[in-house]
């Protein structure tokens, strides 16, 4: 009997990950001990301070992977330049993010309901609301999630792959599910999300176990081993078992990514979430996802023979296709800012897609860059979509109403609310524009840069079609980007739309939790004793409610990333070459 021999973990390797866990770890522990008027406080400076801590713990290990990859645990965590790149910008677009959940506006209310658990209209859920009930959880389970995403492209064992999925799914389930407004709507998002994501992860665990048994391993180094040498499989020549395995464990992935056939999930949960939820799964999980689906599909392809790896590159290929176009054709008729935030990201996962054909490292380091100029302006953009509210007038006949008048209620997204924001928010109007032009690819933004590299590394690796394409699609979509910023800047704001009426000078209604205004039916009169009958009508207008900084940071933050990286772009390309290279 072999006496046990415990492994010699490398944990400064581990570092960027064990940090963001543990502070997961301490955030639930401080949910049971401290009292509430310091919960929130200390949770957000642990969550902040926890991906700062991160992020320099990636820069610290940066040199390091220069001179070879680092193994840890028999290679169930392997730290290359690549994945240490993914983990920068994840860490990057989370820290940005938890300043946009964070946010808590002039109103006093953040995004998130008081009691989550709560039956949306019922009583219990007015006595929360009106107890003032917080839920700090938010913050660890943003943790865990932000954690998985670090492990997801530094792991060379498809299991562990599979339990950081988990990790990184599951809090977001949660998350979707804790909009203060519109709650049905949210439960409904996050119903969905967890439905479908968990056919993506029994297509991605069938597809290990596919590859595991052809190879007798789930290790990718092992398994690019057997490939070279089919004899010692042991299920002998079968190398069609891995190309089988491996398109369902892209299946998996791509589910994430949020690319086609596997996107129809994007705008229900993108629309339902909280709005900084939604702003944080849009850039981290697509970052991390895509450094996963790089990690796999380049390592594995590097070990078949030329019929199956052309099998990979046509299935990369079609999805690419049905991404790009999908996302551009259904992200020019949405009329709600969040859905057309959503097909955005769709068809950015196209983009990014166009970049992974070649299966080199061309295309790798070009993938670095592009994750990180969508990551700034996708948390940028959705920062202001949250301060963009819908407010109730009450006014009655030949009366004006106050700017402070009536209850400030959930985001205004139907595109016809944002006409002449330019006029009430000028900088706030700016900064959007700025993220739209971004998406675009217009030059002197970041995503100009960043879509001029993916479409580069396509042509140079012979698929000039599938660039052209891209650029198409770009041209395509720059109508609805400009189509909102002509609507925020050049259009008038639209008439006072009537919502309804109630009795003899009552004040606007409460929300009653599902976004809309709890009053009379329009038209409805009362007499009063002693007073003349007199009819107020309850009108819903557009107004952007002012931050209490965490969120305008945040923006600011996002917006000086895409103007630096459009305009001096050297330093930060120079550093995705470097992330661009796999070593094993």
């Amino acid at each position: 009997m072999n006496d046990f021999v415990a492994p010699v973990i490398d944990w400064a390797a581990v570092s960027p990950v064990l940090i963001v866990l543990g502070a997961g770890v301490l955030g639930v522990l401080l949910e049971a001990f401290l009292p509430d008027r310091v919960r929130r406080t200390t949770q957000l400076v642990l969550a902040l301070g926890a991906l700062a801590s991160s992020l320099v713990a990636v820069g610290l290990l940066w040199d390091r992977v220069q001179d070879g990859s680092v193994a840890v645990v028999n290679g169930s965590y392997v730290l290359t330049p690549f994945g240490l790149g993914v983990q920068a910008v994840v860490a990057v677009c989370a820290l940005l993010g938890v300043l946009v959940v964070a946010e808590r506006t002039t109103t006093g209310q953040d995004a998130f309901a008081p009691a989550a658990a709560a039956v949306p209209g019922t009583v219990y859920e007015d006595e929360t609301r009106r107890a003032g009930l917080q839920q700090t959880e938010i913050f660890p389970l943003l943790l865990f999630a932000t954690g998985g995403m670090l492990l997801f492209p530094a792991t060379d064992d498809l299991i562990v792959m599979f339990v950081a999925l988990e990790v990184l799914s599951l809090p977001l389930y949660v998350l979707c599910a804790t909009a203060r407004r519109r709650r049905l709507l949210s439960q409904e998002a996050a119903f969905k999300y967890f439905v479908l994501g968990a056919f993506a992860s029994a297509l991605f665990i069938f597809g290990v176990a596919l590859v595991y048994g052809f190879s007798g391993s789930v290790r990718l180094e092992n398994v690019v081993a057997v490939l070279a040498e089919p004899s010692i499989s042991p299920l002998g020549t079968m190398p069609g078992l891995v190309v089988v395995g491996l398109l369902l464990v892209m299946a998996g992935l791509l589910f994430k990514v949020g690319a086609a056939p596997f996107h129809t999930w994007t705008p229900d949960v993108y629309q339902g979430a909280p709005t900084p939820i939604t702003g944080f799964m849009a850039a981290c999980t697509k970052a991390a996802a895509v450094g996963a689906l790089v990690r796999v599909v380049f390592t594995l392809a590097a070990g078949l023979d030329a019929d199956a790896r052309h099998d990979v590159e046509v299935a990369l290929w079609v999805v690419a296709i049905l991404t790009m176009l999908i996302g551009t054709v259904a992200g020019a008729v949405q009329t709600d800012i969040k859905r057309l935030l959503a097909y955005s990201s769709i068809a950015h996962a196209g983009f990014l897609l166009v970049g992974t054909v070649g299966l080199d490292e061309v295309g790798s380091r070009a993938l670095v860059f592009y994750l990180l100029a969508y990551g700034l302006a996708t948390v940028g953009a959705f920062a202001v979509v949250t301060l963009v509210r819908e407010r109730t007038v009450t006014r009655g006949p030949g009366e004006g109403a106050a700017d402070d008048d009536g209850v400030v209620l959930g985001e205004a997204t139907r595109l016809a609310q944002w006409a002449g924001i330019g006029r009430r928010a000028p900088w706030l109007t700016a900064a959007f524009c700025l993220f739209l032009l971004s998406m675009a690819g217009i030059p002197l933004t970041a995503g100009f840069i960043a879509k001029f590299g993916v479409f580069s590394a396509a042509v140079e690796a012979g698929a000039w079609p599938l660039a052209l394409l891209g650029v198409l699609a770009s041209a395509v979509s720059v109508f609805f980007y400009v189509r909102i910023i002509v609507l925020m800047v050049l259009t008038p704001p639209s008439d006072d739309e009537p919502a309804a009426a109630s009795s003899s000078g009552a004040a606007a209604a409460p929300d009653d939790g599902l976004g809309a205004t709890t009053a009379e039916p329009s038209g409805v009169t009362a007499t009063l004793t002693g007073t003349a009958t007199r009819t107020v009508v309850v009108r819903t207008v557009v107004t952007v409610v002012g931050s209490r900084g965490p969120a305008a940071v945040a923006i600011a933050l996002c917006a000086a990333g895409v103007l630096l990286l459009g305009v001096f772009p050297a330093a930060v390309l120079d550093l995705a070459a470097q992330a661009g290279q796999f070593r094993f």
